[in-house]
């Protein structure tokens, strides 16, 4: 019996079985699930319907992550997996699938933040000469070059939460790409009532665990 992606087999709405007028075909068929893992990159090409192909991710590292509220995409690695609505044996064993909330390193987007604003993302914790090095690096640029920095200074503010994840060198992120049909981890950082709200459910499920 191979995995069929049809919905005939399913009862109607009332619990009504329905008609059998057909066998499975083809066209119907569902493949094992890729369960992509964390681990150096193994991807696999698959033949499919119409002679294309899909690019079947058994093991990724990394992925490229967007940061919507600066329109900013940079590709980071990938940490574990913190969290996941559908299957807790997904985060145990850290399953890369679509939907997954994982933790990614903040280093490029550190790094980018205090290149575009010439300020430091996070002050606390860091050491007297990486600050002086974030202020030397805006420094050295032409009178043109500062005045652009001085004009998106205004502007530049992390969000509390944000600004603690970089503190600790680790950004939640949401993989919004497919890995088991794409052979791509790629996301977004989560930001605002999305972050809060996922803050708050690793936090109600740490506690369950210290209970248990």
């Amino acid at each position: 019996m191979s995995i069929t992606r049809d919905s005939r087999h399913k009862r109607s709405a009332t619990g009504a079985q329905r008609a059998h007028y057909r066998k499975k075909r083809q066209f119907e068929m569902g493949r094992q699930p890729a369960l992509t893992k964390l681990g150096a990159k193994r991807i696999h090409t698959v033949r499919v319907r119409g002679g294309n192909t899909k690019h079947r991710a058994l093991r990724l590292e990394s992925g490229n992550f967007a940061w919507g509220s600066e329109h900013a995409t940079r590709k980071t690695r990938i940490v574990g997996v913190v969290y996941n609505a559908s299957n807790n044996e997904l985060v145990r064993t850290n399953t890369l699938v679509k939907g997954c909330i994982v933790q990614i390193d903040a280093a490029p987007f550190r790094q980018w933040y205090e290149a575009h604003y010439g300020v430091p993302v996070v002050k606390k914790g860091r050491t007297k000469e990486a600050l002086a090095a974030v202020a030397d690096e805006a420094a050295k640029g032409s009178n043109h070059v500062k005045r652009t920095l001085q004009e998106r200074q205004k502007t530049s503010k992390v969000d509390a939460l944000l600004e603690s994840q970089f503190a600790a060198g680790r950004l939640y992120a949401a993989i919004s790409s497919r890995p088991g049909q794409s052979g791509r981890a790629d996301g977004y950082i989560l930001e605002g009532k999305e972050l809060e709200f996922y803050v708050r459910r690793l936090r109600s499920t740490k506690a369950k665990h210290a209970h248990a």
